[in-house]
């Protein structure tokens, strides 16, 4: 596992990865967080002992990323994800306003799929006309989250035929609150993806 700090476009963004050959797991954070957030539940461990290649990007839309400087622009951001990516096909797992760079940046780009966690603005009808995605979709739901709705999330879940996964006693970064439970349904999805691929 490295990190380090890369330009993209005119950005300098931190980047913690683990280079190994096979399809990525890219992370896209939530606006307070920063990357560290991964290796806070150990989910970037779970994956370097699993000999599972991944890129955890700090974004410039992040309030605290190590990123400068600063924007809010989708467009941007799915840019910087663009130039991260280099056209692979990769699983995305994106948290709050992460899942929804995650879903614009796979309604222009090839993924294999995503993990969404409560993604904010994912209904807004530019989005809506490209679903469902040419890829798999799990979306995981805190039953507490305070800022993004279960029917929201259900009518997302409806639109993209996606796997849908509630944690009990989780608020909006559900992953915070059940990380065990987090890192195995990331493992079991991811594994399930690349074995299809392999068939395919």
């Amino acid at each position: 596992m490295k990190e380090e700090k890369i330009s993209l476009l005119n950005f300098t963004c931190r980047i913690i990865k683990n280079e190994k050959e096979g399809i990525p797991v890219i992370f896209l954070h939530g606006y307070i967080f920063t990357s560290d957030v991964w290796n806070e539940i150990n989910a970037l461990k779970h994956l370097k002992k699993n000999n599972i290649p991944f890129i955890a990007l700090d974004m410039p839309y992040g309030q605290k990323s190590i990123c400068e400087p600063k924007s809010s622009d989708p467009e941007i951001n799915v840019k910087i994800v663009e130039k991260i990516v280099k056209n692979r096909k990769p699983v995305i797992v994106g948290a709050s306003i992460g899942g929804y760079i995650a879903l614009k940046y796979s309604i222009k780009n090839p993924v294999l799929g995503l993990v969404l966690i409560a993604p904010v603005r994912s209904l807004e009808k530019e989005m809506i006309k490209h679903y469902p995605l040419n890829a798999k979709v799990l979306i995981i739901y805190g039953e507490e989250d305070k800022i993004v709705s279960l029917k929201e999330m259900e009518k997302l879940v409806s639109l993209l035929k996606a796997k849908f996964v509630i944690y009990k006693n989780s608020g909006h970064p559900a992953y915070l609150s059940q990380p065990e439970k987090f890192k195995n349904d990331l493992l079991n999805f991811y594994k399930d993806l690349t074995s299809e691929s392999l068939k395919n």
